[in-house]
């Protein structure tokens, strides 16, 4: 399982110093159904915008 989960969205609720991400969860959906071909066909749900 990776160490480091990194994220450039400054505006997230979890975005952390050094652009690490401080959810205790990641959750990434495929536009495409069960599979994906590249980053651009994914979401991160996991995405809360900070208030």
């Amino acid at each position: 399982m990776a160490q480091d989960v990194l994220c450039e969205v400054a505006n997230c609720t979890y975005w952390g110093q050094g652009n690490r991400c401080h959810a205790d969860a990641i959750y990434v959906v495929s536009h495409k159904g069960k599979e994906a071909s590249k980053s651009e066909e994914t979401d991160c749900k996991t995405f809360e915008p900070e208030l």
